[in-house]
């Protein structure tokens, strides 16, 4: 038994040995880049999240390989936060892994985001827009991820709660401490945006992005004039979930829905309906069946995937710097990737 156990030990240890090496014509590959509203920084136009498939209950060699195949094709732009996983905490770990394993010589050519902002650890501190929150989890993740500094660091969300200027304050000083390059927001409102525009401009810590949900099924940002804003402004704006969880993919195309909904068909194994956490079997409406397969048409006309239609119709719209998809496989990345390659 002791014998197995270390031969066990043996191989886990040369397997995490595996030496890597980019791919040298990794920013030949068709990738392109759009600048980060009116800064130095340019981002691909699809970026890489870590919102799901990267917590401690993925395989780590899938993890792996597909931020492997990434940075092999350009995708330099790594987003996550404090509480993905799950568990909480634990993509951020993995992340430490994978730069001690594979990227530690590609730090500066990753541009790495976190965020704080939702419930992350017990008690008063350890939730939305204070000082003492934001300071305290950015420190964490600091750790998890074996990071001196992120290049990216949100405020996950707005607290109606905490004074603007103690939450946007401590943005400036996590910038001046060197623990993060540049600051970002997710999910304010409209005229918090503003307010945050103003207050960090007049200290030099420009606001470089606001991350919202924009895809074809939720176009909140356009409606409420936060793409509007960030275009005026100069800052950049990246949409999460531009897929909608995968409802703006082939995987629901073929269900039936002559029953009023898709339930009692079989919902494609490992989807995210799947798993019904996010996704919702009952959001799958005969309507939106419907709608979706009007755009499956329109973008096979055009030579497209579903996916490749719904990418290419968020990247067009005024004011937007990039997408973060998610990946389950390398191959999975590789479609989303035939939007802009």
């Amino acid at each position: 038994m002791e014998k197995k156990l270390y031969l066990c030990r043996v191989n886990h240890k040369e397997k995490n040995m595996e030496h890597y090496t980019a791919n040298t014509s990794r920013y030949d590959s068709g990738m392109q880049y759009n600048r980060c509203g009116t800064s130095g920084v340019l981002l691909p136009k699809v970026s890489l999240g870590f919102w799901h498939n990267f917590g401690s209950v993925d395989p780590y060699e899938r993890s792996r390989e597909i931020t492997r195949y990434a940075l092999d094709h350009g995708v330099v732009h790594w987003d996550l936060a404090n509480n993905y996983g799950p568990a909480y905490g634990s993509a951020e770990e993995t992340m430490g892994r994978l730069m001690d394993d594979d990227f530690r010589p590609y730090r500066d050519e990753l541009f790495i985001a976190t965020k704080a902002g939702y419930d992350m650890w017990p008690g008063p501190y350890g939730n939305w827009g204070s000082r003492k929150y934001l300071i305290s989890s950015l420190d964490q993740s600091l750790r998890r991820m074996h990071l001196d500094y992120v290049d990216l660091f949100y405020s996950h969300r707005y607290d109606p709660e905490t004074p603007l200027e103690e939450t946007l304050q401590a943005l400036v000083d996590i910038v001046r401490a060197g623990k993060a390059l540049y600051v970002g927001i997710s999910r304010w409102p409209l005229e918090a945006t503003r307010f945050a525009y103003d207050y960090l401009r007049q200290r030099d810590v420009p606001l470089l992005i606001y991350q919202g949900k924009l895809n074809m099924l939720d176009r909140e940002p356009m409606e409420s004039g936060i793409l509007d804003f960030c275009a005026e402004k100069g800052m950049g704006f990246i949409s999460f979930s531009p897929l909608a969880q995968g409802l703006l993919t082939d995987r629901y195309l073929s269900l039936d829905s002559s029953r009023g909904s898709s339930r009692g068909f079989a919902i494609p194994e490992g989807s995210r309906m799947s798993k019904g956490k996010f996704l919702k079997e009952s959001m799958l409406t005969p309507e939106l069946l419907t709608q979706l397969r009007q755009w499956n048409d329109e973008a096979t006309a055009q030579g497209q995937t579903l996916a490749e239609h719904a990418l290419r119709w968020i990247l067009q719209q005024r004011g937007v710097t990039s997408v973060l998809v998610g990946a389950s496989s390398t191959g999975q990345l590789e479609k989303n990737l035939k939007a802009v390659i």
